[in-house]
């Protein structure tokens, strides 16, 4: 209206969910010479909340609109609420931010402490969905009027104090952008060290646990941290190789994780300061796209203590995301990265997304978000995807493989 401001309307029903109460509302609008400006709707245990807001010129008979809005709540026998206004800048879903809250359990002192630093930063909540009620409560609210950066920071320190953790990210397409996952390995899609698992059968165990407990702290270099260890491990029968891959535990959700992913076409890798001689296996079990780890070396049976070829050190994980991203044809900016220690702080920080998972730290100061539970696919929520739609889609492929 050549910048002037706009008449409003802005109508609220609430009460029981039906099939057709969205199609009533907007049949009779209908009817008159409005524009729609604005919709939110949200089912919680079977109550519908459906807000719409809409711009009239100037000449309507808003009163007839008013009117046969409460006709249509009597008739759905629901209460309604409406309120017109003037408003020169109509609501934009631009810029805005998704802010993802994972607790186990979520309280509502955690909720009441986030949304506080929401408003103080003088940003304003315009969304509230709940992804998931199970292996943890995942809310999800969209946020409008908010520095990215400076959010994110006040809502760490309020995480940390509630014991939850809470994700900061781009809304719209930057986020469903993402298409490669490139994970670490050990203490990430698998519990526990591998070649702390081999130490156990060479007989060095505590040695070689203390010295990966300082790699992954940063306290050490891990190029020559991981030479240390692996020399421990001379004269090792290689057939060790075979009891620890018996040995390897995913770690809880992974499965879960990596199918979800993969039936919406998203490429996984994984890249590891450990032994390809482990990682093959799970290529193998889990269909990963790529991979990149370091090679024992074998020789007359036996372990000789050193690895070939380059070593996989926190540089090399950077390098083999990019490499991954070339090969899928995907850009940097598409990319989530998810590690624990130091030797993947360089993966984190190039990616588009890092994420700390049960993190170090250094790591989780260092990395976009960080997520504390035990749970890997707790991590698909941060992409937006519904536990819901996990178990549908869980479900659609055990009727076709039933078929």
């Amino acid at each position: 209206m050549n910048g002037s401001a706009q008449r409003t309307l802005l109508i609220t029903l609430t009460g029981r969910d039906r099939p057709g109460v969205t199609s009533r509302l907007f049949t009779m609008l209908s009817e008159f010479p409005l524009t729609v400006a604005d919709v939110e709707q949200v089912v919680i245990r079977g109550r519908l909340v459906l807000g719409v807001l809409v711009t009239y010129p100037e000449g309507t008979d808003i009163g007839r609109v008013w009117t046969s809005a409460e006709r249509v709540a009597t008739d759905l026998d629901m209460e309604i609420e409406m309120s017109t206004g003037r408003d020169k800048s109509m609501p934009s879903r631009r810029g805005r931010l998704h802010v993802t809250v994972l607790g186990a359990p979520l309280r509502p002192d955690a909720m009441a402490g986030i949304s506080g630093r929401i408003a103080a930063g003088g940003a304003n909540i315009d969304r509230i969905e709940r992804l998931a009620h199970y292996p943890v409560t995942c809310i999800e609210m969209d946020v409008s009027g908010a520095d990215p950066e400076a959010l994110r920071a006040a809502l760490a320190v309020e995480a940390a104090e509630r014991q939850v953790d809470v994700a900061v990210q781009q809304g719209g397409l930057h986020r469903r952008a993402k298409r490669l996952i490139v994970m670490d390995v050990d203490s990430t899609l698998i519990q526990g060290e591998v070649i702390e698992l081999l130490a156990g059968h060479a007989g060095c165990l505590d040695e070689v646990a203390k010295v990966t407990e300082a790699a992954m702290r940063g306290e050490l270099d891990f190029e020559g941290s991981l030479r240390e260890r692996v020399a421990l491990l001379a004269g090792l029968d290689a057939a060790a190789i075979d009891a620890v891959r018996d040995q390897v535990e995913l770690a809880a959700g992974a499965r879960t994780m990596v199918r979800t992913l993969k039936r919406l076409d998203y490429k996984f890798a994984i890249v590891s300061g450990g032994f390809t001689q482990v990682t093959d296996g799970l290529v193998e079990d889990l269909g990963i796209d790529y991979s990149a780890a370091n090679t024992l070396e074998i020789e007359n049976g036996k372990l000789t203590g050193r690895v070939t070829g380059p070593v996989i050190d926190r540089a090399g994980k950077a390098a083999a995301l990019e490499r991954f991203a070339r090969e899928a044809g995907i850009p940097i900016s598409q990319t989530v990265a998810i590690g624990d220690g130091a030797n993947d702080l360089d993966m984190l920080q190039a990616a588009g997304l890092g994420v700390a998972y049960n993190a170090k730290p250094v790591v989780r100061k260092a990395a976009d978000t960080a997520v504390n539970v035990p749970y890997l696919d707790t991590i698909l929520f941060l992409l937006g995807i519904s536990r819901d739609e996990i178990e549908a889609a869980d479900a659609a492929d055990a009727v076709h493989t039933a078929r």
